[in-house]
């Protein structure tokens, strides 16, 4: 059975609404969370990025039960692995238990910042191997040094470590990272249920490691409305391609979706009020071989989102005894 848990989308929400929207989830019965990582939202109409290391500490706090993990962070351009050693231990401690790591090779749209090239998408991909290498070095403990092809890391000490290091999960949208993941890390993450990643992550190393795949859909009261909330908070699901990771700006992205119809929209997001109609979606990813789907409510009714999904969909997938 499939375990099913929520997204926390924080180009969407602001800093304390994210916490609100954590204990929210834990309240309705999801075992797990995924939380964004942004320095700039998609598009200006979602309108946030905050912090998720500030957030996370403040989740921490409000929860008890809800596994939380980031989808994802990128370690390699804007934020030196080295920091996001220390950030994530420090996570790790505050949830004792409950974080796992979550890292990819990033958006253009917020590496840019510091004035960075950005690099090709192997090159992406090597720098994310070194990033978990370093990460992984500073959290055996005591005085630590690195010298590789992308990062240094002189006279480092990571003082506050968690009992137990959290898991640290790759993110792919294609077989290159898949099998990247199945060699270097302890679980998958991916966006769309493409058997073929699946595949390529088990035969590399992925065999008995977890897989997160992440769906977004929009609840609303009627279908129609919620095909306007799609098409409005996150027309950008139509950008096929490359050109998530390649495009700089948001109002670049709304360049390139301007034209974007809802029906574009609803093809690719599970758009209604018809429980059968998501619980066909998850199926979708189960059938891949995702043995976790974090659903990501687009829009900004989340309370009606919860109460849809705590009382038609999550009861179809998790006996109401093993629910708290």
């Amino acid at each position: 059975m499939v375990e099913l848990g929520c997204a926390l989308s924080s180009e969407e929400h602001g800093s304390a609404d994210l916490v609100k929207l954590a204990r929210r989830a834990e309240e309705a019965g999801f075992p797990f969370a995924m939380i964004s990582d942004h320095y700039h939202p998609w598009t200006d109409r979602q309108g946030n990025s905050p912090f998720v290391w500030g957030v996370l500490g403040a989740i921490s706090q409000v929860t008890e039960r809800v596994r939380i993990g980031t989808a994802v962070t990128c370690p390699t351009i804007r934020i030196h692995p080295a920091i996001i050693a220390q950030a994530a231990a420090t996570t790790a401690q505050l949830f004792k238990g409950r974080f796992f790591l979550g890292l990819g090779t990033g958006e253009n749209l917020n590496e840019h910042i510091t004035g960075q090239r950005w690099p090709a998408a192997h090159v992406r991909r090597e720098m994310l191997e070194e990033a978990v290498q370093v990460i992984r070095l500073l959290w055996q403990g005591g005085m630590k040094n690195h010298h590789g092809r992308h990062y240094t890391v002189e006279n480092a000490r990571v003082y506050s470590l968690p009992d137990k290091s959290p898991d640290i999960f790759i993110a792919a949208s294609g077989e290159a990272a898949a099998k990247l993941a199945g060699r270097i890390a302890d679980g998958l993450i991916g966006t769309a249920p493409a058997p073929e990643n699946i595949a390529a992550f088990k035969a590399s190393g992925g065999a008995a490691k977890p897989t997160y795949g992440g769906l977004k859909v929009c609840w609303a009261k009627t279908e129609a409305e919620a095909n306007r909330t799609a098409r409005e908070w996150w027309p950008v699901i139509a950008a096929h391609g490359e050109l998530s990771q390649e495009l700089p700006l948001p109002r670049t992205f709304e360049q390139a979706v301007k034209d974007v119809t809802e029906d574009q929209v609803s093809q690719q997001i599970t758009c209604g009020p018809d429980p059968q109609m998501h619980l066909d979606a998850i199926r979708k990813y189960a059938d891949a071989g995702y043995e976790h789907v974090y659903v990501h409510q687009v829009g900004p009714d989340q309370e009606g989102f919860f109460r849809f999904y705590e009382h038609e969909v999550l009861p179809r997938l998790i006996p109401a005894s093993s629910r708290s």
